[in-house]
This record gives structure tokens, C-alpha cells and sequence, in this order.
């Protein structure tokens, strides 16, 4: 499989033999059209860095300066643009322009310095770009499937240029990270997560597709607002909604039949439903509820080689009770039970309180997914109540309510834990339950810390701690490179917990001591290979993988990983 994009040296229009047999009129058209396809295509164009002789013969000479630029020299020079902008969202609206013009040297810039980078195309600038998507609106990425074209998706969805697509995100914009209902402005978030496929695992950016399946939404503001380019109606529920969305796996599945489905910002029980119709009948899963639950469960293997005890000691305490925290209890579950516990053991080892208190057993306002995780107790309202009686190892906040996690939590924590597990999960960074430098200050510098945003290091009494990032980026790019690379027919659960213990295992020891419980993320795409590497090996040996297992697992996903460098 090719893992670079190709320029030809000559494209096809240029072939005399072709020139010959064409009239004078065809002949015209094609010499005009041709720079066109070449340098407007951003799998195929290279800009500045096109060679003289590239030049001459795809008919550019004289459409760009004479200075021929090695991708280095482009580099710099989107560097020394990126730091003229003002904003963060002016640069994510430049990055998003390089990569509709020149697709190499867009990911040569993220995979360059990932670090930086992430932020920018993703969480949490995506979040400001999804909320004016329509008034910043430039060009279309991705394809739109409208319900008021119900019954005609295949034939909408086969306009896409691409006949192989192996992964679609897609989204009905209805619960966009911690923001709400966004309709169409969701589409920032497929796309951005389709980047990082590439930039962080090597995906292969031919193979993606970022799909908004618009429903309507029920943001009354995008209704009366002009400049709105969803449908302006209510969103679309029940029977009429599921058959919409029947008809678009149906599609996905005639088109691409190789393809793995990622849901991607559903309300909780529409996320919930889907994923329970479709995970065993084709390669699909949910990152909310799955992505999540396995880098928040990396982050626990993690912050267990700090404090030196057992996963099946643990207790885990949520603020929040939706799909992304019944999803993490889930995991956490099915991982304790591998360790020896009973599934019921293991889920008893895991507490829900969301707005209305603790979930408990008597309570009458529960859906189906969270009943699992309703135990014996008495109604409790307080969250540092529930602290003080079911004495938690770690708290896990999935809210998207700020600073739930406030002083009196975390010293709570700090009474009965020596080294309190703090994850302050709700995305972006507006929406955390807390900051890494009061989690520190409050925990008298004990807390084993992780967001779902990104926070600077904290010196607290003399140290420098490291905040870690538990972003779902250490997962799913890694999980679509094994699928990918083993041509998987599903995503399982235990492919997760495969996921966590290797992006956990990768975390040196030094970086433990400064309380840092993910890998660098200087270092994301080289740690992405080897989760990735990991989960194809397990793949392999259930039996899910479409074709023969390589002799060497590791180099052949090396081998498919996707490099942004032109070709001679």
C-alpha cells in the first residue's frame, strides 16, 4: 500500500500520443486545465517546492516564482507566518488553509512538532472553530449527509472522489466536546480527528473521510442565524432518526466495505444505542465512550506504577454519569476482572454521582447504561460525602462543568489517599473540572494528575510537575493503524485495555518522578506505532485480521505509515 502521496512527473495529459489523436479544441482545454489539476489538488501540489523540470512538465512554468523551495525552507516559512497571527483560531484557520492546498507540508508541520501543533487542529482551539463554523466558513472538507435526503445516502456518499476509504468519522454535531449542539459547525471535529489519524499514527490521509450527518439541531441561536448551513429544524428523534441512520452504515458498507466507523460527539443515548446496535456486526466504535475509556484507563496503569499498588484495590469515584463515564467504568470493569475480579466485583469498584447525587440503587431517573453502576447506597447529594464514605482512590471528571473539583474535593482526596488519583477529563480547557496547578497546590503536591486539556508544568515547594494530557489522541490514532494494517472485521473492548497497558508501559521512570503519566507527546507518533503495533498483535491472534499475520508485526505497520515527503 502506497504510503506517500504521488506527483507524477508527467501527468497523463501530456502523453503525445493522447495529443495527437485529440482535436485542436481538446488539446486547448486540457493545456489550460492541466496546471489546474496539479497545482489545486493537495495530494498533488507542492508549491514552491516543485522542481524547474516538474515545472516544464506539468505546464506550471511561470504560474509560481522561479525560487525552488526544499520542504524545509516551506517549513519555515509556515513557521514565520504561524507566529504573525494574533490567535490561536487565526492559526487553526491557516492550518486548515495549508491543508486544503498542499496536503505534505500541512502534515509535515504536525508531525514536525506534535506538540505544538495538536492543540491548534484539534481540542481546544476546535472547540472556538466549531462554534463559528458558519461565520468562518472557506471550503468544504468532508462530505454532509442531510435527512431531508433519506433514501438517496449511497448515491450522495458516492461523490466522494476516493473509492477506498478505510475510515470514516462521522458526527450529528448534537454533543460537540463540552459545547453542546453545534449541527453542522460539528464537522471541525471530524476532521480534525481524521488529522490526527495522520499526524499522530501515520494513516494514510487518502483512506479518510470525515462525514456530518445533519439531523437539525435544536440550538435555537444557529436556527435564527443567517449564516447557518445545517437544516433549520428540529432535530430529527426516534424510529425516523434510527432509519437514517441504518441507511448511512448501510452505505458505508456498500461503498467500503473495508472501512472501521467511528462515531464521534452523539448525544449519550443516541451514542449509546448505536454502538450497542452496531459493534458486533461491523468494524465500528465509539471514541467517546471507548477512546476515552482507554486513555483514561493508560492514565490509571500509569498512575499504579507511581503509587505501587493494584488495579483491583482501586476504587473510582465520577463526577459525571453520561456514555463517556459509564464508558471509562466499563473498562476499568473488564480490565479488573482480566486481574482475577468478578465482572460484578469489578463494577461494584466504580461510583457514578452526577447533578441529581450518587447513583444509587433506589433512584427512579436512570437509563439502561447506567444501571450497572447504580449500587447499594443511601441518596447523597455531596460529592465530597461520597468522598469521605466511599473513600475513592481516584476521581474522574467527565462533566463538562468547571471546576466541580474545587478545594475541598481535592483535600478530601488528599485525607484518604496518599497519592490521590486526580483526572479532570472535561474538555476544552474552559470546561475542566479543575486546573493541574490547584490540583497540585490543594493535594500539597501528592495529586497523580491528568486532563483532558493541555495545562503548563506547575512548580509547587521547589519541584516542577509535568501535568499529564489523558487525550483520547494516545488511543484511537493508534487503534485505526491496527486496523488498518491488520484490515480488521471489529473493534473490540479488550483491544482498548491491550491499548492502555502499552501506551502506560512507555512512560520512563523519570518522567514518572516528575508526575507525568502519559508519554511526551514530542514523542506521540513513535509511541502511536507501538500501541498500534500491540493492538495488531492481538488482533492477529483472535482471529478479527482479514489477512495473514507479517512475520514482523512492527515493520510492516512501519512500512504503511504515511510520511510527509515529496517524491523525487
Amino acid at each position: 500500500m502506497a504510503t506517500t502521496k504521488k506527483t507524477p512527473a508527467k501527468p497523463k495529459s501530456s502523453n503525445k500520443s493522447a495529443t495527437k489523436k485529440s482535436t485542436k479544441t481538446s488539446t486547448k482545454t486540457n493545456t489550460k486545465t492541466k496546471p489546474l489539476n496539479i497545482m489545486h489538488d493537495a495530494s498533488l501540489n507542492r508549491g514552491s517546492a516543485f522542481t524547474t523540470e516538474q515545472r516544464q512538465a506539468a505546464g506550471i512554468e511561470g504560474l509560481l516564482p522561479v525560487g525552488v523551495d526544499s520542504i524545509e525552507l516551506q517549513l519555515a516559512r509556515v513557521h514565520t507566518q504561524l507566529d504573525m497571527l494574533d490567535s490561536d483560531l487565526q492559526r487553526y484557520l491557516f492550518l486548515m488553509d495549508l491543508q486544503s492546498r498542499n496536503q505534505t507540508l500541512f502534515y509535515a508541520v504536525l508531525m514536525g512538532d506534535p506538540a505544538r501543533f495538536m492543540p491548534l487542529v484539534y481540542t481546544p482551539t476546535v472547540g472556538e472553530a466549531c462554534q463559528k463554523f458558519d461565520h468562518i466558513f472557506r471550503a468544504s472538507r468532508g462530505v454532509y449527509l442531510p435527512i431531508s435526503a433519506k433514501g438517496r445516502l449511497k448515491e450522495i456518499l458516492s461523490n466522494w472522489p476516493q473509492k477506498d476509504i478505510r475510515f470514516i468519522v462521522a458526527t450529528d454535531g448534537e454533543r460537540i466536546l463540552g459545547l453542546g449542539d453545534l449541527g453542522v459547525g460539528g464537522m471541525g471535529i471530524p476532521v480534525g480527528k481524521l488529522a490526527l489519524y495522520t499526524a499522530v499514527a501515520g494513516v494514510p490521509p487518502a483512506l479518510t473521510l470525515p462525514i456530518t450527518l445533519d439531523v437539525g439541531t435544536n440550538n435555537e441561536d444557529l436556527i435564527n442565524d443567517p449564516l447557518y448551513l445545517g437544516l433549520k429544524q428540529p432535530r430529527v428523534r426516534g424510529k425516523a432518526y434510527d432509519a437514517f441512520i441504518a441507511e448511512f452504515v448501510d452505505a458505508v458498507q456498500s461503498l467500503y466495505p473495508k472501512c472501521c466507523l467511528q462515531w464521534e460527539d452523539f448525544a449519550n443515548f443516541n451514542a449509546v444505542s448505536i454502538l450497542k446496535t452496531y459493534k458486533d456486526k461491523i468494524c465500528t466504535y465509539n471514541d467517546d465512550i471507548q477512546g476515552t475509556a482507554g486513555v483514561a484507563l493508560a492514565g490509571i496503569y500509569g498512575s499504579l506504577r507511581i503509587s505501587g499498588q493494584k488495579l483491583t484495590d482501586q476504587r473510582f469515584l465520577f463526577m459525571g454519569a453520561g456514555s463517556a463515564a459509564t464508558g471509562i467504568a466499563e473498562l476499568i470493569s473488564e480490565a479488573m476482572a482480566m486481574e482475577g475480579l468478578t465482572i460484578e466485583e469489578a463494577r461494584g469498584r466504580n461510583w457514578l454521582f452526577d447533578v441529581n447525587g450518587l447513583v444509587e440503587s433506589t433512584r427512579k431517573d436512570l437509563a439502561d447504561f447506567q444501571k450497572p453502576f447504580a449500587h447499594k447506597h443511601a441518596p447523597m447529594k455531596s460529592f465530597i460525602d461520597a468522598i469521605n464514605d466511599i473513600k475513592p482512590n481516584g476521581i474522574i471528571g467527565v462533566s463538562t462543568v468547571p471546576k466541580l473539583f474545587n478545594q475541598g474535593v481535592i483535600e478530601a482526596m488528599s485525607r484518604v489517599n496518599a497519592r490521590p488519583i486526580i483526572f479532570p477529563y472535561s474538555n476544552p480547557t474552559s470546561r475542566s473540572e479543575c486546573t493541574a496547578q490547584e490540583a497540585y497546590q490543594w493535594s500539597d503536591g501528592n495529586a497523580i494528575f491528568a486532563s483532558g486539556s493541555p495545562f503548563d508544568p506547575v512548580t509547587y515547594k521547589g519541584k516542577t510537575f509535568v501535568p499529564g494530557q489523558g487525550n483520547n489522541v494516545y488511543i484511537f490514532p493508534a487503534m485505526g493503524m491496527a486496523v488498518l494494517a491488520t484490515e480488521a472485521t471489529r473493534v473490540t473492548q479488550q483491544m482498548f485495555i491491550i491499548a492502555a497497558k502499552a501506551v502506560a508501559e512507555q512512560v520512563t521512570e523519570a518522567e514518572l518522578d516528575s508526575g507525568l503519566i502519559y508519554p511526551p507527546q514530542s514523542q506521540i507518533l513513535t509511541a502511536s506505532l507501538h500501541t498500534a503495533a500491540k493492538i495488531a498483535d492481538y488482533i492477529f491472534e483472535q482471529g478479527l485480521a482479514r489477512i495473514k499475520k507479517p512475520k514482523d508485526v512492527a515493520a510492516h505497520i512501519g512500512q504503511m505509515a504515511y510520511k510527509p515527503v515529496y517524491d523525487n
